[in-house]
């Protein structure tokens, strides 16, 4: 089976999600930040701090590159689609699934979290233009499912009856 990324907004559920269908399909899941954070040795918001989002993108692209592209679960950082090389990469070596979640739970999910560093301001304001700017990029993915108000094991029944299909 191809690599299966799962994109999204930040709060989509691409972690929680990842999990839970790993443990379904019985695949290793690999979350790009926490593989970023683990070869580069600070965390993510570190990173933007110290090195910027420049450089975090290219730890992003670098690490795409060296992450399994089969038989692998991988939840991306929600910027990862800014990219286009990053876009082609998933699309062309696995399977893009984009985890949509209406903006208003996403301000829900979001609220009280302090580790997203280009949300330290003004959060409200800056996840609305983010997502905006990003939404065109997370639809080229090959599947869409919508987080919105769902549980965790229907999302996952969906997706896996999904990749059952003829198409995957």
């Amino acid at each position: 089976m191809r690599a299966i990324y799962l994109t999204g907004f930040m709060g989509a559920g691409k972690t929680t999600i990842g999990k839970r269908l790993g443990e379904v399909l019985q695949l290793p899941v690999i979350d790009t930040d926490a593989y970023i954070e683990q070869q580069v040795g600070k965390t993510i918001t570190k990173i933007f701090a110290e090195e910027g989002e420049e450089t975090f993108r290219a730890y992003e692209r670098e690490a795409l590159k060296k992450l399994p592209k089969e038989h692998v679960i991988i939840t991306t950082g929600g910027g990862i689609v800014i990219q286009e090389e990053n876009r082609q990469f998933m699309r062309e070596h696995g399977i893009v699934i984009y985890l949509h979640c209406e903006l208003h739970e996403l301000f829900r999910r979001l609220a009280d979290d302090e580790t997203r560093p280009l949300l330290m301001e003004n959060k409200q304001k800056q996840m609305k233009k983010l997502f905006e700017q990003r939404l065109a990029w997370y639809r080229e993915a090959h599947m869409t499912i919508d987080t919105t108000n769902r549980t965790i094991d229907d999302i996952v029944e969906n997706i896996v009856s999904l990749l059952k299909s003829p198409h995957f």
